[in-house]
C-alpha cells in the first residue's frame, strides 16, 4: 500500500468502479461516497461503501480525508434502512493489509445483514 491519499489510483478496481469504467450494482452515490452490492455476497445483503477519492487502508486515513469516513458511517445506517437489515441487525467489517484479508488496496466497508450471523459472517 501507498501509504498516501491520493484522487484516483489508474490501476485501482474501486477507483475504476467509482469513475464508471466498470460497473457495479449501485446502492447509493454521492459527490463523497458510493455503496453498491458485492459480487461475491456471504449474507442475502452484503454491499460495500468506498471513498470517491483514493485511500488505500484505514491506515492512510488522517485530517486531509477523515470527512469521507464519517460520511460513510452517517450512510451506513441509512442505507441498511432503506434495504431493511437495521431492525434485526447487521455487521460492519474493514480489511486492513495482507493478514487483515484486504482483498482491494482501497478503503472499503462491508456491510452484511439479512440473516443470522456467525463469527466469519
Amino acid at each position: 500500500m501507498s501509504g498516501k491519499t491520493d484522487k484516483t489510483d489508474k490501476n485501482c478496481i474501486f477507483c475504476k468502479i467509482t469513475a464508471g469504467e466498470i460497473p457495479s450494482k449501485k446502492i447509493f452515490e454521492d459527490d463523497e461516497i458510493l455503496a453498491f452490492h458485492d459480487i461475491n455476497p456471504v449474507a442475502p445483503v452484503h454491499f460495500l461503501v468506498i471513498p470517491k477519492i483514493h485511500i488505500g487502508s484505514l491506515n492512510d486515513v488522517n485530517g486531509e480525508n477523515i470527512e469521507y469516513i464519517a460520511h460513510i458511517f452517517k450512510k451506513i445506517p441509512e442505507i441498511a434502512k432503506e434495504l431493511g437489515i437495521a431492525g434485526d441487525g447487521y455487521r460492519v467489517v474493514n480489511n486492513i493489509g495482507k493478514n487483515g484479508r484486504q482483498s482491494v488496496d482501497h478503503l472499503h466497508f462491508h456491510v452484511v445483514g439479512g440473516r443470522k450471523l456467525t463469527w466469519s459472517f
